[in-house]
């Protein structure tokens, strides 16, 4: 089969390429390498297509998508904090960016597209865990983007017959995140903190949690999602069922690299929310999706990897 992965020079997509790489798979990349880096697909240069483009160009897309039996996209303008900054950027690549994706494969005939949804979508709603009949409430540009991106995947499953998966990713973390943005996921910002024997910053009091779900697990779910008789039209929560404070976060990651446990605590975020938490009853019903690695043994995966790699000193 051949995969198409939008943003696939990125942290997730460049996940789902290796494994769809040792999988055996034809591999196509799309990604302007905005916020992705090909250095994240080096290892298998040669072994993947890679076509550099904007998913804001639908000519490009369209090309893209030809001979494709599966779409993952993962292209995105990620982060709640830059999307408050820059809301028309957010929007043209995250909702307007979609939309092309969505059309080019309808017009290729693709089998099924699954798309990166964010746990963003259900905003600050103080009931936990998270499950997905309940009315989203999204609080920032970037939550608004990725929610109205499910609901196109929704109609174009309605209106055109073209199978659509739309997951809700909980705080992904893993090897090739990018440690060097300030729009950086938390865990990857703490780590190489304290690898370099600095103090991270805690917005807020630290007592917010998190369901942190290793980047294997998501790539788990994307491809049985490409193939789950009972999927499309459908949104599901990818986490863990489990959540962590960013204190607690922040101890365990002292303890497996053996520094002190210390944060500079400053003023909340725009946008941010307080707890999340998934409930994955639907994904492994419908799916089979089983997130086979803890968050410890994540953490020691993930910081393992910026210490042999040299990106926790970039």
């Amino acid at each position: 089969m051949t995969y198409l992965i939008t943003g696939g020079a990125g942290f997730i997509g460049s996940a789902l390429a290796h494994e769809l790489v040792a999988r055996g798979e034809r591999v196509r990349v799309l990604d302007n390498l905005a916020t992705g880096n090909k250095k994240n697909l080096a290892d298998i240069v040669g072994r993947v297509e890679f076509v550099a483009a904007d998913i804001c160009d639908l000519p490009a897309v369209e090309r893209a998508m030809q001979g494709v039996d599966y779409v993952l996209h993962q292209a995105a303008l990620p982060s709640v904090p830059r999307s408050v900054q820059d809301p028309l950027s957010s929007h043209r690549a995250n909702a307007d960016g979609t939309i092309n994706v969505l059309w080019a494969a309808k017009q290729a005939g693709v089998k099924r597209l699954v798309y990166a949804a964010s746990s963003s979508a259900y905003g600050d709603t103080p009931t936990l865990p998270k499950v997905e009949s309940m009315i989203p409430n999204p609080l920032s540009p970037y939550a608004v983007n990725k929610l109205l991106g499910e609901y196109y995947n929704k109609v174009f499953h309605r209106c055109y017959g073209l199978e659509t998966v739309s997951l809700r990713y909980f705080n992904i973390f893993g090897p090739r995140q990018d440690p060097t943005s300030p729009y950086s996921g938390v865990l990857s910002l703490f780590i190489t903190k304290l690898l370099n024997k600095q103090t991270p910053t805690i917005y807020g009091d630290g007592e917010q949690s998190r369901d942190f779900n290793f980047v294997a697990n998501a790539v788990q779910a994307n491809l049985l999602a490409c193939i789950a008789p009972n999927a499309p039209g459908n949104v599901y929560n990818v986490g863990t069922g489990s959540r962590y404070t960013l204190n607690q976060t922040l101890a365990m990651l002292a303890k497996i690299i053996g520094v002190e446990p210390r944060a500079e605590y400053t003023a909340l975020r725009a946008g941010d929310i307080r707890d999340s938490q998934a409930d994955i009853t639907a994904a492994r019903r419908d799916l089979g999706y089983d997130p086979k690695v803890t968050f410890e043994e994540g953490l020691r995966q993930t910081v393992d990897w910026y210490r042999t790699s040299g990106a926790a000193a970039a």
